[in-house]
């Protein structure tokens, strides 16, 4: 695996996506999903040109906070937090992208005001309406939008999914396009009242692409970048 051959194998692909999409590639943020991935990988990876990397499991990101595995990179959480788990994370993360329900945003906000920081935010979706996936519900995304903006700790950056799994080529452009719509009707619903919602988060390393032609500012890319995930049991510090 040549990390630096990957990473702008995906970075030129990102850029072709934007261009045919009439956008600037600059853009488009590269976060570089490091699930079960060394720390060692993760240091050569931003030494390879990573600005952002997106953790997915808390015990993983406390280890590699504590080897200081993210030096040179921002840091995003990307998976699916539970209350229990607000604690290890706020403060601790550039952008949180997965609060996905009142009680989680709540449990962020009293955190943050109990270490006196602002954490930034994303609202995660559930665009495709799956019942084993985190998210909330599209219509109920701006009502959590208004009080995410109206709590003093919370600095609301945007909005989030995971579609559902493509069956062909192309399959979640709908979702996307969907999540963009929304993303703009929240922005402009919220108006002046959140003038830093800038982020969509969107695309993976099946579909990225058409994530970036229907509006992402951030991709996930973990396989892509890193190739087939280890088994966990295999998996050591680096």
């Amino acid at each position: 695996m040549d990390l630096r051959e990957n990473i702008a194998r995906v970075r030129e692909r990102i850029a072709a996506a934007a261009r045919q999409a009439g956008r600037e590639p600059g853009e488009i943020g590269l976060v570089a999903a490091t699930k079960v991935q060394t720390s060692e990988t993760i240091r050569s990876a931003i030494a390879a040109g990573i600005t952002i990397c997106g953790e997915n499991r808390v015990q993983e990101m406390t280890a590699h906070l504590a080897d200081h595995a993210y030096t040179g990179a921002a840091l995003h959480f990307i998976g699916h937090l539970q209350t229990n788990k607000v604690k290890d994370v706020v403060g601790r993360v550039d952008l949180l992208e997965s609060v996905d329900s009142e009680h989680l945003l709540l449990a962020v906000e009293k955190q943050a005001a109990k270490l006196g920081v602002r954490q930034d935010i994303l609202l995660e979706v559930n665009i495709g309406g799956e019942a084993a996936k985190s998210g909330v519900d599209p219509a109920g995304a701006r009502a959590l939008a208004e009080q995410a903006a109206a709590l003093p700790h919370i600095r609301l950056r945007g909005l989030m999914t995971v579609p559902p799994v493509a069956s062909a080529p192309g399959g979640n452009r709908r979702f996307f396009a969907e999540m963009y719509q929304l993303y703009v009707d929240i922005r402009t619903a919220l108006g002046d009242n959140v003038p830093d919602m800038d982020c969509l988060s969107m695309g993976m390393s099946a579909d990225f692409e058409d994530a970036v032609r229907e509006g992402a500012t951030l991709v996930r890319v973990g396989t892509a970048l890193f190739g087939p995930r280890p088994p966990m049991k295999s998996r050591q510090q680096g």
